[in-house]
């Protein structure tokens, strides 16, 4: 029998080395999440959705309302007290991290698909919607659609970003492509012509010149030329809808995909290839959303209405992580504080 001496010395190293056990963490790491597998309408089951955050201690905590409807999330980096989110209803906002929200939208904006506040303007809030793009310049209080440059017909919005080193510029995924404006969204300009819509458009966190979009039926595009022009990535599949896309911020060749037909594929040569790493998880690998922890470079993938999995080698074996019966809209990591990355 081993010595408990000798045990120490045989896992140590695996414990402090393996991301799996990272012993710091420089990012909060929030989901909105439905959790509601098996739940109909009138129905005894409690399930509780909407905006959680996995806490010190690894167990998920939800923050704020329940809304299964939350698609997506964006902090004022002021003040994480102050945040935003896209909901059914329209757009929500919180002044006290969650214990009360107020919608800021009227009635001709709902359903919004994404939000983002601005980094370079923390006031302004960009808004993704099936009307196309609304814009606020006062956290929130009134909206105006700045949609100069968007067609009158196809400018149904599934997501929008800003540019983090580059006033004034915001890429927008429409159903018919990918726009572009450099002046805060008094003019956008179609960079890309997609058939059907664009469902998620992401900023390499290691080149802010390289951009990545993936389609409902046109695979995956590249831009290296911060968002000019549009290359396919070769060998993505392009029959059925890719739903999101994620860069590793550890590893600058490691990129993933999540797919409900073709489950997550990866690259780890800056895209050159890929490659399916469903493994692992449930048989059907209905895969709802991908993200990469900035931290440890995990694989982190949503299986519809299953959980949670997580791969410390990114998506050769996986394990499950929590949040069982939800579908993962989105991931965000968001900077600790200084006060709390300190301790």
């Amino acid at each position: 029998m081993l010595s408990s001496e000798t045990i120490l010395k045989l896992f140590l190293p695996l414990i402090f080395f393996n991301p799996c056990f990272s012993q710091t963490s420089e990012h909060d790491f929030y989901v909105c999440a439905a959790v509601n597998r098996n739940y109909v309408i009138g129905s005894k089951i409690v399930t509780t959705s909407g905006i959680h955050l996995k806490n010190e201690a690894g167990a998920w905590q939800h923050i704020g309302i329940n809304d299964p409807s939350i698609f997506a999330v964006s902090f004022d980096p002021r003040n994480r007290d102050v945040f935003y989110t896209a909901a059914l209803n329209g757009a929500l906002r919180t002044l006290d991290g969650g214990k009360s929200w107020r919608i800021m939208t009227s009635w001709d904006i709902t359903e919004p698909k994404d939000i983002c506040v601005d980094p370079h303007a923390p006031d302004t809030v960009y808004l993704a919607h099936p009307g196309g793009v609304a814009v606020s310049k006062d956290q929130g209080m009134t909206w105006l659609r700045l949609e100069k440059g968007l067609p009158k017909r196809g400018k149904y919005t599934q997501t929008i970003e800003t540019d983090r080193v580059r006033e004034g510029r915001v890429l927008a995924g429409c159903e018919t492509g990918i726009f572009l404006t450099t002046n805060g969204a008094r003019s956008w300009r179609r960079v890309l012509k997609t058939e059907e819509t664009v469902n998620d458009i992401q900023q390499s966190p290691h080149n802010p010149d390289i951009w990545v979009a993936v389609t409902q039926s046109a695979g995956a595009w590249v831009s290296r030329d911060n968002g000019r022009t549009w290359k396919t990535f070769p060998d993505v599949p392009s029959e059925a809808a890719l739903y999101n896309f994620a860069f590793d911020s550890t590893d600058s060749k490691r990129m993933a995909i999540g797919s409900y037909t073709f489950g997550v594929l990866t690259s780890e040569d800056g895209g050159e290839s890929w490659t399916t790493r469903n493994e692992g998880l449930p048989d059907l690998h209905h895969v709802w959303r991908v993200g990469v922890h900035p931290d440890t470079g995990q694989l982190l993938v949503s299986v519809y209405q299953s959980a949670l999995y997580v791969s410390a080698d990114f998506g050769r074996t996986w394990s499950q992580e929590g949040l069982e019966g939800s579908a993962i809209n989105s991931f965000v990591f968001l900077p600790k504080e200084e006060s709390d990355a300190a301790e």
